[in-house]
């Protein structure tokens, strides 16, 4: 794809260590080729920018949703002006919009940041009496500790929750604000009760911290596919998680003047704690 370039980063390497780091030029973008997700490909977390970007401001959309289906078939991230939230599930790419409104994406729509990959599940369990979000969180981590800390995972969370507290975004207008900017204002509130749906969740390791957020990101999608977006709070007296351990990052950063000329050693771990848990 033109303009795009592809870092990959192998289970037991970071990019901080650089080592194992590939750049190709434009033309071939995260993850390989296949496009139905039957070759290794379906063991790599692919990764649309970083997120320290997406915090910064570029909202400018670089792969297209088309594209997106071909690197996985779930996952999470935003559209291009931040325009909503995105779940991909089973292949199907939805949109959580500002209004609390779900609808399918098109094709031709692009993504400025997302992260997808093709769902294997290697172990499904059963959680119960899950109070809070944290509490998710703290249960899901014993997983990851008996598992592999330092191992990507993605997971579908699927039951009935007795409450589920999410949010999304108004679509933005250049210039663009950084985030924790944009959701002081911008960002909507929905709260659902005795809702089915699946939570869509990803973790990243602590070392992809200037890549991504490490540990736990969740996006909600309701059974009848009516509401959705970033999940801040929930409860469910019992869930099925599906978990699936993948050993394998791909990533392909944007190529526009936003993006090359932001200065990201900056530390925004506290613009990001605001971003992704709505803490200040």
């Amino acid at each position: 794809m033109k303009g795009m370039k592809r870092i990959k980063v192998y289970h037991g390497l970071s990019l901080i260590l650089a080592a194992g780091i590939f750049l190709t030029s434009c033309g071939s973008t995260a993850g390989g080729s296949a496009s139905d997700g039957s070759s290794a490909d379906r063991e790599v977390i692919n990764q649309v920018s970083l997120l320290q970007g997406l915090t910064f401001g570029d909202y400018n959309g670089s792969v297209p949703v088309s594209r997106l289906k071909e690197l996985g078939d779930i996952g999470i991230g935003t559209f291009d002006a931040l325009n909503g939230e995105l779940i991909m599930l089973e292949g199907t790419v939805y949109r959580a919009a500002s209004d609390g409104s779900v609808e399918k994406v098109a094709d031709d729509e692009t993504i400025p940041f997302s992260n997808v990959t093709f769902f294997d599940a290697d172990e499904v369990i059963s959680l119960s009496s899950i109070d809070s979000v944290n509490t998710l969180k703290s249960e899901l981590d014993k997983k990851v500790h008996e598992i592999g800390d330092n191992r990507f995972y993605m997971i579908r969370a699927d039951g009935t929750f007795k409450s589920m507290q999410v949010r999304s975004e108004l679509p933005q207008t250049e210039p663009y604000k950084p985030l924790a900017t944009v959701l002081e204002t911008d960002q909507t509130f929905f709260n659902y009760e005795n809702i089915k749906g699946t939570v869509v969740g990803l973790y990243c390791p602590d070392y992809m911290s200037s890549l991504n957020a490490a540990g736990w990101h969740f996006h909600f999608i309701s059974d009848d596919r009516k509401a959705g977006g970033h999940v801040l709070d929930l409860a469910s007296d019992e869930l099925k998680v599906s978990i699936d351990r993948t050993d394998n990052f791909a990533m392909a950063l944007p190529d526009n003047e936003m993006f090359n000329n932001f200065d990201l050693t900056i530390d925004q771990s506290d613009d990001i704690k605001k971003v992704e848990t709505g803490e200040d």
